[in-house]
């Protein structure tokens, strides 16, 4: 809406300009109104080693007055082939990356979420498009894309009367209506793709390879294993019982200690959480020697200090609360709306974002060799009203977003390495717009084996291994091993009570953790070649192969396999035909091998035409082979 009230736009081309960079090549088409003074630059970024591409836009005026933005996506796709083919993932909690795929049909199919904070709470800011034909691992067209934004989404994919399609991608408009001042800048996030004509391994191989290089923090750099109290105390715990903690998180060969909820609040102490949210100092009661003195303890014990914290809510039983009301949105004459007994801070606010930002940096200026921080977000946005924003109430959901941007772009420049999991009470924010800031993500709360299996094969279309992380934990029926051969497909840590597990659990779990940072390099790293779905047969089968084809790592998962369920042989992928390798069977229970490959030498021709058994018999087993060039 121009100021004058003109609801129309009329784009014309004005130019284009192109750089490079490190490899990264930039385009910018410039576009204007003929009658207004009002211009768009639309930016695409082409990553050429990795080939992938990002686009983005940038809206400017100068009329007299404001305008207000109705609709402003960061990309459009169009796409002429007879078939199109949707592959998208939902949820809910502990029920994250459910993925469906079905066929296009004419008029507009959307994937949205208006839910502010926790927006892949139900739906995920990511898709697969296969052109023609549903594409598999090796074969078919097929695009890949996510949006890089922390906030409300919208994909939209209009079929039209002659077969062409087109994708419409960007923030979600609703109730997000923008006024815009006289020469300033609205800039839309990143929507970030890639295309294969060879399948879907080519299409995630590249995105993974693209995002740990530029879209995830320290990509580059090794993971830690750690050690999480949260199932072994919950909100009940004090010095003593974190200090045995400590100990036994060094004895497994875990790197770092994770302090999770219930540590802060003094007078609505955190003892369950329904109170203390918003007021970050420690709890006396339960560490009268403060966080300085864990800190000190576990050092001393030989493991690094973590720590939990979800800055940007508020519980009303709080003294945060107490003291400033006017800091939580919240609808003006409405009865409060609570989830999980809590509210969202107005993030909007630049006192708010002070606040958030000095949760961490106080914790950090006081306590220097913190070595990991778990920044948690419980809660959606319901009854949405800024006291800050006062009239402009439309711009909430897109100022929200750039609020939090503005914290961690704050923590990060003074914070540069340390590593931080973005979790979202599960799944619930996981997005290229927030990992640029975080080592890492929660991938769900539900740990159980077998529905982990089905999650992490959903996030390996997006995210590298090494971003997911994968617990260890008491949830679900399987075996020790099974769960930890599962975790160790992504980030590995242990959320358990370890004093429970017997001397042969907890010696298998000791040597889980030290084959896994040998082989880490692999996983994290390596190619991934999805070999066996979960969607298709009663198990899966998944392999990781390093740029060398020197070294692999394989991945079986029997799930609820039938009684003699015939069980093929699996021809691996991504291995060097002349070469010969060696097979052997590791995390095994006991010492006894299941398989009849183990310590046996194949070529990889033999074992890339041919294959070899990888599964077990049983339903819930699992087995995990190493395969080194000879």
């Amino acid at each position: 809406m121009h100021t004058d009230g003109n609801p129309s736009l009329d784009l014309r081309f004005a130019g284009a300009d192109g750089s490079e960079k490190d490899g990264v090549s930039t385009t910018v088409i410039k576009l204007k109104d003929p009658k207004y003074p009002f211009e768009v630059a639309l930016y695409v970024a082409a990553y050429k080693q990795q080939d992938v591409f990002k686009t983005w836009t940038e809206i400017r005026h100068q009329e007299k007055g404001n305008v207000v933005l109705s609709n402003y996506a960061s990309a459009m796709l169009h796409f002429d082939r007879q078939h199109y083919f949707l592959t998208q993932f939902h949820g809910d909690w502990a029920e994250e990356m459910k993925m469906q795929e079905s066929e296009l049909t004419s008029g507009i199919k959307v994937l949205d979420t208006k839910l502010g904070t926790r927006a892949a709470m139900y739906q995920s800011p990511f898709f697969m498009l296969s052109l023609n034909r549903l594409s598999t691992e090796t074969t078919g067209e097929v695009v890949g894309g996510t949006l890089a934004w922390t906030g409300n989404f919208r994909f939209a994919f209009e079929l039209d009367e002659v077969n062409s399609l087109r994708v419409v991608a960007g923030i979600n408009p609703y109730a997000s209506a923008y006024t815009l001042a006289p020469n300033t800048t609205f800039t839309t996030p990143g929507f970030i793709f890639s295309y294969s004509n060879t399948g879907r391994h080519d299409l995630s191989n590249r995105l993974q390879r693209w995002a740990a290089k530029y879209g995830v923090l320290n990509g580059d750099k090794p993971r830690d294993v750690l050690l999480n109290n949260w199932e072994a105390t919950f909100f009940d715990f004090d010095e003593p019982k974190l200090a045995t903690l400590f100990g036994e998180g060094h004895d497994l060969g875990a790197d770092i200690f994770l302090l999770d909820d219930g540590w802060f609040a003094n007078k609505y102490p955190r003892n369950a959480d329904n109170a203390g949210l918003g007021d970050w100092e420690v709890n006396k009661k339960k560490l009268p020697n403060g966080i300085g003195n864990l800190v000190k303890t576990a050092e001393g014990k030989g493991i690094k200090f973590g720590i939990w914290v979800e800055p940007e809510m508020v519980n009303p039983k709080s003294e945060l609360y107490e003291k400033h009301p006017d800091w939580v949105l919240q609808l003006q004459n409405r009865e409060e709306h609570y989830y999980r007994n809590q509210l969202v801070l107005d993030l909007i606010n630049p006192k708010v974002q002070d606040f958030v930002f000095g949760v961490l940096d106080k914790l950090l200026t006081e306590n220097p060799t913190i070595a990991y921080i778990k920044w948690d977000c419980n809660r959606m946005i319901t009854n949405a009203y800024s006291p800050y924003l006062k009239n402009d109430q439309s711009k909430l959901y897109v100022d929200y977003v750039r609020g939090l941007y503005k914290v961690l772009d704050r923590v990060r420049a003074k914070y540069p390495s340390l590593p931080m999991m973005l979790c979202s009470g599960g799944g619930a924010r996981v997005d290229y717009g927030a990992l640029p800031y975080f080592s890492e993500f929660w991938a769900s709360d539900n740990t159980d084996g077998v529905e982990r299996v089905y999650m992490q094969w959903g996030y390996s279309y997006f995210f590298p291994s090494f971003t997911v992380a994968a617990h260890v934990t008491s949830w679900g029926k399987q075996s020790l091993k099974f769960r930890t051969d599962v975790a160790m497909m992504g980030r590995l840590g242990y959320d358990i009570e370890l004093d429970k597990l017997s001397k042969e659990e907890l010696a298998f779990s000791r040597k889980a953790v030290a084959t896994y940072k040998a082989l880490q390099p692999v996983i994290a790293h390596g190619s991934l070649y999805r070999l066996i779905s979960p969607y298709e047969e009663n198990r899966a089968v998944l392999m990781y192969v390093d740029d060398q084809k020197s070294r692999a790592v394989l991945f079986s998962y029997n799930l609820h396999t039938r009684y003699r369920e015939d069980l093929q042989l699996v021809k691996l992928q991504g291995l060097a035909p002349e070469k010969r390798y060696s097979i052997r069977e590791i995390n095994l229970e006991g010492d006894k091998a299941v398989l009849g490959v183990n310590n046996k030498v194949y070529s990889g021709d033999f074992l890339m035409k041919q294959g070899i058994g990888v599964s077990h018999w049983d339903p819930l087993k699992s087995v995990v082979l190493e395969i080194t060039a000879e």
